[in-house]
């Protein structure tokens, strides 16, 4: 049998450096490393049981896989698995939330928005994963840029929450051209319920009204999206 020594796993720094996550991203490029190896990067070092990679692995096993679940998943969750105290939970969780935001910048600054899809390119990486309905309203220049965006609810939306005054008093101030409406379904389903359409109907007479028209509903899904303009819901 072979001795408790021999037994012993390697530690990322008894591995070659062709072996070793950090060199491995320094000397090919992150695009090579595995979510494993990236993600104990993150974690810095492993546990006494564990190595970083197998600890990155483990954190990654409660969520089949995949990066987009552990975001969903609180800090506690994180916390449960053995090895992974709060101070880690919360350092991958800032990482991918960073990732999030990259990815909502990846969109040129200044460009247009001229069709739902583009709307989607802006909002879907930061509101696709969230565990609840924030409402934005995407302010509009006369060119179509977006000129800003305005968070207007967080929570469950309905008609009594959303209203028209605080919609349009950002959109007034800003001297918007029109307003494209957004909101995110956290079951990931972007079929309109009964109060997302009152919502849109209360808020596009409203700007008929004040002569800043409302051009769009998009609502993200978890990678779709419904657009009340394309399905001729306006």
């Amino acid at each position: 049998m072979p001795s408790q020594s021999a037994a012993r796993k390697l530690t990322i720094h008894e591995l070659p450096r062709s072996e070793r996550p950090r060199e491995r991203l320094v000397d090919l490029g992150a695009h090579v490393l595995s979510s494993a190896e990236l993600l104990a990067i993150v974690l810095g070092a492993g546990s006494a049981e564990r190595s970083a990679v197998g600890l990155a692995q483990d954190v990654l096993a409660t969520a089949g896989g995949s990066l987009r679940r552990i975001a969903m998943q609180p800090v506690a969750a994180l916390r449960a698995v053995r090895g992974v105290g709060t101070v880690r939970a919360v350092t991958i969780h800032a990482s991918l939330e960073l990732g999030r935001r990259m990815a909502a910048e990846a969109r040129e600054d200044g460009a247009p928005i001229r069709a739902p899809r583009d709307v989607v390119a802006v909002f879907a990486p930061r509101l696709e994963d969230l565990p609840v309905e924030e409402f934005h309203v995407a302010v509009l220049d006369a060119q179509h840029r977006l000129e800003r965006d305005v968070t207007v609810t967080r929570g469950i939306l309905n008609s009594s929450l959303v209203h028209p005054r605080e919609v349009f008093r950002e959109a007034i101030a800003e001297r918007a051209a029109a307003l494209i409406l957004v909101h995110n379904h956290p079951s990931g389903d972007p079929t309109p319920s009964a109060d997302d359409r009152a919502v849109t109907e209360q808020l596009v007479a409203a700007g008929r009204l004040l002569d800043i028209p409302v051009h769009d509903h998009v609502i993200i899904g978890r990678g779709r999206y419904t657009s009340f303009a394309e399905a001729g819901l306006l």
